[in-house]
This record gives structure tokens, C-alpha cells and sequence, in this order.
């Protein structure tokens, strides 16, 4: 299989798909596009014509696209059942698809407000209402989780759940806003993941950049 992704200094939606095959040693060929190019578009769309030209973007053994990091989540845990991607209980199972789907859709002014740039360090900027209402939030999430289901990570053994909630970890080493000890023992754990260790070194190396993401007005 194919993964298309973005620059991992700042292609949170990439980095979510990439951990899941990296951290459960699913093989894989990875493409990596940068964003915000004149072409960004139209190489993506060389690689999958039947998509929406967006990263990431997964194109299957017998050439089918999956788009969206949700989506190619999903494909990988319907493919690759013994790795545990969901929690194998249903209730937890249920929960973790809740707060996976909550972080896919939801908090506009953290994403608006403190943007993935692994590279950067804004500490205590653009710290707005919005944007503390959201980290309010993920930060409930997260103790809930890991104190039903007793850690290390939010559904015990990491998961699709922690993948998605991975770029908010990123950003939170960015823009250090003040978090429970909780949530900071949780960032550390998910740092020093391999596969993150792997994504924060490659996005060190790189060089690409993304002007208006690398400055905080």
C-alpha cells in the first residue's frame, strides 16, 4: 500500500494514518507531497485520480483511494484485525470511535488558533476563549479515558483514538498552554513513542517550508 502525506512539520491530518502504520509495523510506501504548492493538487491527483486531490491519502494494493485520516483508520482496522487499532471490547470500542470522531470534527479554534508547526515554539500565544475552551475539553477527554480505562494511553494499549489526538500532543509541545499533570504525563508518553520519535525527527530534517505558518502575529 501507498500513503500520500503531507510535510510532517505541519500535516497533522497525515500524521495521524502514518503513526497507525508505523506503530503496528503495517507495511507501506510512503509519498510525501508538500503542502501548499502550486502543484500540491495536481500530484496528489497523479497518485489518485478518483479522490479529491487532498493528503492523506492511502491507494490499496489493487489501486483503490481512501481519503480522509478517519476513513484510512478505519480501512486499516477492518484489513489488519489483529492488530488491536480499536479497543476489542464494545463499550470502549464505542467510546473510542466517539472521541476519535469528537477530535475529526471538533475544536475549530485550537486547529484555528495554535496550528501543528513541530519545528516552532509559541509558548502561552494565542491563547483566545476558543481556543482554551477546546484544550478545556480535549484535556476532560483525556483524564475520563485514562482513568476508565487505566492508561498508559486513552483505551489502555495505544490505538486510532490516541493517533487522533497525537497533532494535538504537537501542538501542545508548541504552544505549551498550561495543562494538568495529567495531560502532561500524557504528552511525555505519547512523545516518546517510536513512531512519534520517528515523525518530530523526519519533520526536524525537513525543509520546506510553510511562511505564514512558521510566524505567530
Amino acid at each position: 500500500m501507498k500513503l500520500l502525506i503531507g510535510d510532517k512539520n505541519y500535516s497533522s491530518w497525515s500524521m495521524r494514518p502514518w503513526l497507525l502504520f508505523t506503530h503496528f509495523g503495517i507495511p507501506f510506501e510512503e509519498v510525501l507531497i508538500h503542502l501548499n504548492q502550486p502543484g500540491t493538487n495536481a500530484e496528489v491527483l497523479a497518485h489518485a485520480p478518483t479522490g479529491p486531490g487532498k493528503i492523506p491519502c492511502l491507494i490499496s494494493d489493487d489501486g483503490a483511494a481512501v481519503w480522509d485520516s478517519l476513513a484510512i483508520a478505519e480501512t486499516l482496522a477492518e484489513r489488519y484485525p489483529q492488530h488491536a487499532l480499536w479497543p476489542h471490547n464494545a463499550a470502549a470500542r464505542a467510546h473510542a470511535r466517539s472521541v476519535s470522531a469528537e477530535m475529526h470534527s471538533g475544536f475549530g479554534e485550537l486547529r484555528s488558533n495554535m496550528w501543528m508547526n513541530i519545528r516552532a515554539s509559541f509558548p502561552g500565544r494565542n491563547a483566545t476563549p476558543g481556543a482554551l475552551a477546546d484544550i478545556a475539553r480535549i484535556e476532560a477527554i483525556w483524564r475520563d479515558c485514562l482513568q476508565t480505562y487505566g492508561g498508559p494511553f486513552l483505551f489502555g494499549e495505544f490505538s486510532i483514538a490516541d493517533a487522533m489526538y497525537a497533532p494535538v500532543v504537537m501542538r501542545f509541545r508548541t504552544w505549551q498552554p498550561a495543562l494538568s499533570d495529567v495531560s502532561l504525563a500524557y504528552v511525555k508518553r505519547v512523545t516518546a513513542l517510536p513512531s512519534v520519535q520517528a515523525w518530530i525527527d523526519a519533520a526536524l530534517k525537513e525543509t520546506h517550508t510553510i511562511p505564514y505558518q512558521d510566524v505567530c502575529p
